[in-house]
């Protein structure tokens, strides 16, 4: 698989664990003091230990000056489109054009029933996600938008307010149809070790890419993000290892994969450290001499 070339960015993906709140938000704060990109936070609210996603994200944006963040990604079936996508404006307004949105069907489906969610079918989750995308789009092109579709139904509404910046909508996405949606709709694709393990990734790319070239997009419009739950250790084992082997791994799945976007499921201070001083400049240095010779 080709490198899409794209830019590469690192960033964390911290617990928001509501007994620990202060931690999550000095993380987050000392990511955006060492340079990273980019604080994500998983999405959700049927858990009691977890605290509210957009509210952690409203906390982090107003404790840091440059670090973009992102819900990782949105139970979709738990937050109405149009709400949806006026809380992620109105936050990109307040940031300074600080937000991204990571955008899901939703999964644990019996949480989600008992958090007041409907129960969907895969392809009726699908095609809300669908619609949604839609919804969200056209609330934030600050114009009037109707769409009458199976889940949501928005009758003439005036859109707005509009977002500080193009906020990218990234999908998490596995199945054939979900990647295909990805293709035809998303900024970006934001799959997650574990559920789509390097060895699968070609794969699930080449679904984009044919998805995206049927709908008449560039494959390389589409920004690969890519969630990593793993640690520093001396372990042989991928993402288990030291410094040195991550930038090593991190580079061979920007320049044979095409992952871009590197998030990192940390909650050590001391990992925050190592992967903006160690990790980060080294697979960057590491992604351009590879390129350069190609």
């Amino acid at each position: 698989m080709p490198d899409y070339g794209h830019d590469l960015r690192f960033g964390i993906f911290p617990s928001p664990d509501a007994a620990n709140l202060q931690r999550t938000l000095d993380l987050a704060v000392l990511a955006d003091r060492e340079g990273l990109d980019l604080v994500a936070v998983q999405d959700h609210p049927y858990l009691a230990a977890h605290a509210d996603t957009w509210t952690t994200l409203c906390a982090i944006a107003a404790r840091t000056g440059q670090i973009h963040v992102a819900p990782d990604v949105v139970s979709l079936p738990l937050r109405p489109p149009v709400v949806l996508a006026k809380a992620a404006a109105t936050l990109d307004l307040i940031s300074g054009g600080r937000v991204e949105l990571g955008l899901g069907t939703g999964a644990y489906w019996d949480g989600i029933v008992k958090a007041g969610g409907e129960r969907r079918t895969p392809k009726e989750a699908v095609d809300a996600l669908v619609e949604a995308v839609e919804i969200i789009r056209g609330v934030w092109s600050g114009e009037r938008i109707t769409v009458e579709g199976e889940h949501y139904r928005v009758p003439g509404l005036h859109g707005g307010p509009m977002p500080a910046h193009p906020i990218p909508v990234a999908i998490g996405s596995y199945g054939p149809r979900m990647l295909g949606v990805t293709g035809r709709l998303a900024d970006a694709w934001l799959p997650t070790s574990g559920y789509a393990d390097p060895p699968v990734l070609a794969d699930m790319n080449a679904r984009i890419d044919d998805a995206a070239r049927d709908a008449g997009r560039d494959p390389e419009d589409i920004v690969r993000w890519y969630n990593l739950m793993g640690e520093f250790g001396t372990s042989p084992e991928p993402f288990k290892g030291t410094p040195q082997d991550w930038v090593e791994q991190l580079a061979e799945l920007a320049v044979e994969d095409g992952m871009s976007t590197f998030v990192l499921g940390l909650d050590d201070p001391d990992d925050v450290r190592r992967l903006a001083r160690e990790v980060a400049p080294n697979v960057r240095n590491l992604v351009a001499q590879e390129r350069a010779r190609s």
